[in-house]
């Protein structure tokens, strides 16, 4: 048989060499589970780095579950939600998955904004190009954009696009006679980022706390209806918690409904050293004045502790 050596081949008999193809497909399996969350603000009176984990569910052969960090899983993220996925059983093989989370439902409870959307809107409130709607808060003034606020809020809808319009207001003025400035500009920011501007935080009102601006901001928050600014608040407000501030958030907490921000401002009270540091301040003489359903809810838990 005669064979010859051509561009390193090996040619026998002067035929083209033979080839074959095959490939090796790995079995995937794929899935998902929905995870519903039931009374956000409820969850978050949890601390940071615990969390509540979702039935577990199949997916490939093997348990899942879904860990929830309402306060994020570090003091780096406390300001997020984070969620993660884990197997809920051992096996002694190495598993991979690869996993993603979408969230879903009421755009003012839904913690995350995609893509760029927040910053682009945060320089058009920057820059107010294309605003056509200006607010008067105590003489000062700020440029809006009505489409954006009608959006974000059903009661800037109803004012901007309802009774404004029919009574020929549109290109007016519009005055805001119970807010102070400091705090309609962080509503503002956060109407068009979704975020608390924690510069403006940081300033306090009039030289004031910084817990003192969220306290207006969460009654701005529930004026115009913002569920998430109001759960922003809440949570801000419970690490503003001590014997000074403690019967003002208490209030606060029972006249807007914030029962998250009511639970640990009740936990707080249940230590009887700050019971009796914050019976002897005046706020909590005004807490009973003005709060007396609260009063008698402070009195049944203490008789449950004892």
């Amino acid at each position: 048989m005669e064979s010859k050596m051509q561009g390193g081949i090996v040619m026998a008999g002067g035929g083209k060499p033979s080839w074959s193809a095959s490939a090796i497909v790995a079995t995937v399996a794929s899935g998902y589970h929905i995870l519903r969350i039931d009374g956000y603000s409820h969850t978050m009176g949890t601390p940071t780095g615990e969390y509540i984990a979702s039935l577990p569910f199949t997916v490939g052969g093997h348990r899942w579950h879904i860990r929830y960090y309402p306060n994020g899983r570090s003091s780096e993220t406390k300001e997020y939600v984070s969620l993660s996925l884990y197997l809920h059983d051992w096996v002694a093989e190495t598993v991979k998955a690869r996993f993603k989370f979408r969230f879903v439902g009421d755009v003012a409870e839904q913690p995350l904004i995609l893509g760029g959307l927040h910053q682009h809107l945060g320089i058009l409130l920057l820059t107010e190009k294309g605003a056509d709607v200006v607010f008067d808060v105590a003489g000062e003034t700020f440029a809006a954009h009505r489409c954006v606020l009608a959006a974000r809020s059903p009661v800037f809808s109803a004012d901007l696009f309802g009774a404004m319009e029919e009574g020929g207001h549109t290109g007016g003025v519009v005055r805001i006679e119970d807010m102070e400035p400091l705090v309609f500009k962080a509503l503002l920011y956060f109407l068009y980022t979704d975020l608390l501007e924690t510069e403006t935080m940081k300033q306090g009102e009039d030289g004031d706390d910084e817990d003192v601006l969220c306290q207006h901001l969460l009654v701005a928050a529930d004026k115009y209806n913002l569920e998430r600014l109001k759960l922003l608040c809440e949570k801000k407000l419970c690490e503003c918690i001590h014997v000074g501030t403690i019967a003002t958030i208490l209030a606060l907490a029972e006249q807007h409904r914030c029962h998250a921000l009511k639970k640990v401002c009740f936990h707080f009270l249940s230590s009887p050293a700050n019971l009796r540091a914050v019976a002897a301040t005046d706020g909590f003489e005004h807490l009973s004045r003005s709060c007396p359903s609260v009063m008698e809810e402070l009195v049944v838990m203490l008789s449950n502790l004892v």
